[in-house]
C-alpha cells in the first residue's frame, strides 16, 4: 500500500513566518513539527495536497507543474504574507495519472501545466513546517465548489485508487479548517458546540472510523461552518480506507476556527 501517512493541517496566516507566530498559535505549530517528524520518518516520494484556498469554480483541477517556483502574496491577507518565495518540485506523471483516474470516474478533472500559476497561502504554508526536505515533488489540488461533498468523496476515491497502485510513497494533506465561522479576534476559539462537533469529528478519524466520519460530515459541515464546505476532508475520507488510525497532535484557534493538526496511518 503506497499511501503512508494522510493528515489534516492548518493553514492559518499568522504561522506564515515562524518568527512571528503569535502566542495563541504556537502550541499549534510545535504539533505541525511533529507531525513534520512523522512525515519525514515515511521517507515520501510524493506529496499531495489539497488546499482549502484553491477554491476552483466547475472543476477539480490538478497541478501538474514540474517544478512549482514562485513568490506569494496572499490576495486576502497581503499584510501578513507578502514576498513569500517558494521553490517545489512536481511529479507530472503522478499528476496525470489522477486526471485520467478521474476522469475515468465520470468527474469534471482537469490538469494545468503552467509555469507562472502562483500557489495559494494553503498550499505555501502548512509546506513551510510539515517538510524537512524541499526536494519531495508536490501535487496541488483544488476544491471544487459546483462538487457536492458526495462528488468530493468519489474524487477522492480515484485518488486513492491511484496512490494504492503507485510504487511510489506518498504523504496525502487535506490543508484547511475545521469549524470555520470566522470572527475578526485573531485569537477566537470556536464556540463550545462548534468546538465539540470538531473533537467528534476527530476522535472519528484518531479511531479509524470513517464510516461514522462520512455519515457525520453533510450536518456537520453545515452546523460548524467547516472550511470549504468540508470538500478537503471529504476528499481526504474517500483517498482513505478501512483498517487505520489517527493520532492528534494538536487543536488551536484562528479567528474563530478551529484548526488540528492530526496525522492518519493505516493500521498494520
Amino acid at each position: 500500500m503506497s499511501l503512508e501517512l494522510a493528515m489534516i493541517s492548518p493553514h492559518t496566516p499568522r504561522i506564515c513566518h515562524q518568527d512571528r507566530v503569535p502566542e495563541f498559535q504556537k502550541d499549534m505549530v510545535q504539533a505541525m513539527y511533529e507531525a513534520a517528524n512523522v512525515i519525514d520518518s515515511v521517507n515520501p516520494d510524493a506529496i499531495v495536497l489539497v488546499s482549502c484556498h484553491w477554491m476552483s469554480s466547475f472543476f477539480h483541477y490538478v497541478d501538474a507543474t514540474d517544478r512549482h517556483k514562485g513568490i506569494l502574496t496572499a490576495f486576502e491577507c497581503p499584510d501578513l504574507i507578502t514576498d513569500v518565495p517558494y521553490d517545489h518540485p512536481g511529479d507530472s506523471a503522478l499528476a496525470m495519472e489522477f486526471v485520467e483516474a478521474g476522469k475515468a470516474a465520470g468527474l469534471s478533472v482537469v490538469g494545468i501545466n503552467d509555469p507562472t500559476y502562483v500557489w495559494d497561502y494553503g498550499t505555501v504554508v502548512p509546506l513551510r513546517y510539515l517538510l524537512k526536505r524541499t526536494d519531495i515533488p508536490i501535487v496541488d489540488l483544488s476544491v471544487c465548489w459546483a462538487a457536492s461533498l458526495e462528488e468530493t468523496v468519489e474524487w477522492g476515491r480515484a485518488i486513492g485508487e491511484v496512490i494504492r497502485n503507485s510504487p511510489k510513497r506518498i504523504v496525502f494533506v487535506a490543508s484547511g479548517a475545521l469549524a470555520h465561522n470566522l470572527g475578526r479576534r485573531p485569537d477566537l476559539w470556536p464556540n463550545l458546540t462548534e468546538q465539540t462537533l470538531d473533537r467528534e469529528f476527530c476522535n472519528h478519524l484518531v479511531n479509524g472510523d470513517r464510516k461514522s466520519a462520512l455519515d457525520m460530515l453533510p450536518s456537520y459541515a453545515k452546523a460548524a461552518g467547516v472550511e470549504s464546505g468540508g470538500r478537503h476532508v471529504a476528499m481526504l475520507l474517500g483517498v482513505l480506507q478501512s483498517d487505520f488510525r489517527g493520532v492528534l497532535h494538536g487543536y488551536g484557534p484562528s479567528s474563530g476556527s478551529g484548526n488540528p493538526v492530526l496525522t492518519i496511518r493505516h493500521a498494520s
